[in-house]
């Protein structure tokens, strides 16, 4: 794990890396730019109108005005909004990545010494990967639902989302990895025989994305600016994806080649 760690970091300087992790923030920056510019500011006016009308959060803008602290209900619903668009922001990225970004730097690795050998078993398609994601992804957010009212609690809001970014990323990227060079039975014994490793890596790459997710969710400068801030944001994202793919890759395909090599998996 940690020696494909260290591969991974290396591979990152790589111009075409450095392009992928550039491409999906381009495209999905763009995509939400354009949602931010129609809904922005309606979505701000009827989370504002939730708060105050609503009996599940009426009672937190009562708070506020008994405490003095109305001027901060300019800010609650700015937060919430935030709060709601972040995870499908960063949802959307990952699969985006998941689709077009893993099987470049697939590509990009089985040109290396080390897995240019390595035989395509073809155990999985775009059919079966979105299928995959599908399943995945439906239970990430209903976890994201289960969890959502913990967010608010000060040390959650660091922990949650790398929890789950990591569980769904290490179901995304392992399909993507092998579905070239792995059978399924092949995907199935690697990914059973190493699934505490591979968790552990993708709830490393969590954290590492929980950065932006931490700056967006407690700063009233992201606030103020989140269209603007969160493009920025979306790269780091992007940056992390690629770099959790290139981990992945590494760690899975040299497991893969090792597995063949000793005769344990059948090609």
């Amino acid at each position: 794990m940690f020696r494909s760690f260290g591969l991974a970091l290396i591979g990152l300087l790589h111009p075409r890396i450095i392009w992928l992790t550039f491409r999906p923030f381009i495209l999905i920056s763009l995509l939400w730019g354009l949602i931010f510019f129609f809904i922005w500011e309606r979505s701000i006016a009827l989370m504002s109108e939730l708060i105050t009308n609503s009996f599940i959060t009426s009672w937190l803008a009562d708070l506020m005005t008994a405490a003095g602290w109305e001027e901060l209900r300019a800010v609650v619903a700015p937060l919430l909004f935030v709060g709601l668009m972040i995870p499908l922001i960063t949802i959307s990225l990952l699969i985006f990545v998941a689709f077009t970004s893993v099987p470049a730097v697939v590509r990009h690795l089985s040109k290396q010494k080390n897995y240019s050998t390595l035989y395509e078993a073809k155990g999985g398609g775009l059919l079966g990967s979105i299928g995959y994601a599908f399943i995945s992804i439906l239970m990430c957010l209903l976890l994201l639902l289960m969890t959502l009212p913990f967010w608010w609690i000060p040390p959650m809001v660091a922990i949650i989302p790398p929890l789950l970014w990591g569980w769904l990323t290490m179901r995304l990227m392992t399909y993507d990895v092998l579905a070239q060079h792995a059978s399924e039975e092949e995907r199935i014994s690697l990914i059973t025989k190493h699934k505490w490793s591979l968790l552990s890596m993708g709830v490393i790459s969590g954290l590492m994305g929980a950065v932006p997710t931490f700056f967006w969710a407690t700063s009233a400068f992201a606030l103020v600016f989140f269209p603007v801030v969160s493009f920025f944001a979306l790269w780091i994202y992007s940056m992390v994806f690629i770099f959790s793919a290139l981990w992945f890759a590494h760690f899975l395909l040299e497991a893969l080649r090792l597995e063949r090599l000793n005769g344990v998996i059948d090609v």
